[in-house]
């Protein structure tokens, strides 16, 4: 993620904006369409302008999204309960979450070890394959 060397008052480009965050530009045109709050300036040839606020906006919705991982409906709830101050947005730590999957039942562990015993054997045969 590059950092901006503008004075922080400045107006982003969508460029801009996006190479800050590490992200493709559709994405903030597709965040523009689920967003009401994210309405960047646009000039001449639908060229966007992201103020101050539209970044900082912008910034904050990623995080929401990708670190912290809300759903886009998650996120719009956040924008409409307040969240859409203009305070910049910082780090936030992540806490770990705890995933625990269900172990296999004993009747299906025969059928999985086969399974897995004919993938084995499959891709070592691929493997010869691909050096002939």
């Amino acid at each position: 993620m590059a950092t901006s060397t503008k004075d922080p008052s400045a107006f982003l480009t969508i460029g801009e904006l996006a190479d800050e965050l590490g992200l493709p530009q559709h994405i903030l045109r597709y965040w523009e369409g689920k967003f009401s709050q994210l309405r960047p300036l646009t000039r001449g040839g639908g060229r966007r302008y992201y103020r101050p606020a539209d970044a900082d906006l912008a910034r904050r919705i990623n995080r929401w999204l990708n670190v912290e991982g809300y759903t886009i409906k998650g996120v719009q709830k956040l924008l409409v309960a307040g969240g859409e101050s203009s305070a910049p947005v910082e780090a936030a730590p992540i806490a770990p979450v705890a995933v625990s999957s269900p172990a296999p039942q004993p009747s299906i562990l025969p059928q999985l070890r086969a399974i897995r015993d004919r993938l084995a054997r499959a891709l070592a045969e691929d493997d010869v394959a691909a050096r002939i």
